[in-house]
């Protein structure tokens, strides 16, 4: 079978060099580029499966990059970004990027948003046909149901459209802004406190212990997660 291959975006040597012999080391290939424009034209000229993308790169925002990446091509872009920097990362996720790992990062973690990321995009076009499980509860998007421990749990319709759409990027952070846009509609994305109550609703529902959430877990700063099994 063909190993996937994964650009790699950094303008720094040794992290390109770590990147490679780990990421080589569980079966993947990998691309390097050391700035914006190398990586659109690597990304051209030898389309990867997924990138990883450091968001500061010397010659242009690794927003900018991932913005000019979705103007023609789908492919997963995981971005690295460094701790504090919750503005950058909300804006390179509400630009497309796939989820972020923050610096420093262990490879275990960044593997497995990596196979959360080439998972969803093998997905994409099926997700009306998918039950998705996690932590006792089901959510039947085909249906319009939502299960937790086999009795049928009634939500609200905002309630719903929140656990939808986390359903649907399940494992992927969601921000507050994408999730606002989608339930509520353009020019409600500063509506958080709102969302926080939606949350808090949700969690009463469908969590075991809703002040220990284990299903939709909070990105501090930036959004939410639906952990799926």
């Amino acid at each position: 079978m063909t190993e996937p291959r994964v650009l790699v975006v950094d303008d720094e040597p040794q992290i390109r060099r770590s990147l490679r012999v780990a990421l080589r080391a569980n079966g993947y290939a990998v691309l390097e580029a050391a700035d914006g424009e190398a990586a659109l034209d690597a990304a051209a000229a030898s389309p990867p499966e997924l990138i990883i993308l450091d968001l500061g790169l010397p010659d242009m925002d690794g927003v900018e990059v991932c913005q000019r990446l979705r103007e023609w091509t789908q492919v997963p872009v995981i971005v690295l970004s460094a701790a504090g920097d919750d503005d950058v990362k909300v804006r390179a996720l509400d630009v497309g990027a796939d989820d972020y790992v923050t610096k420093p990062f262990s490879m275990p973690e960044l593997l497995a948003r990596m196979r959360v990321a080439l998972r969803h995009a093998a997905l994409v076009g099926g997700a009306g046909d998918r039950v998705i499980r996690a932590r006792g509860v089901e959510i039947d998007l085909a249906r319009r149901l939502v299960f937790r421990c086999g009795e049928e749990v009634h939500l609200t319709p905002t309630e719903y459209a929140i656990v939808k759409y986390l359903a649907e990027h399940a494992g992927r952070v969601v921000t507050h802004g994408q999730l606002l846009r989608t339930v509520m509609g353009v020019g409600y994305e500063d509506a958080i406190g709102s969302l926080r109550v939606f949350i808090a609703q949700l969690r009463k529902k469908l969590e075991a212990d809703p002040a220990r959430p284990e299903l939709i877990v909070t990105e501090p700063g930036v959004g939410y997660r639906l952990r799926a099994d």
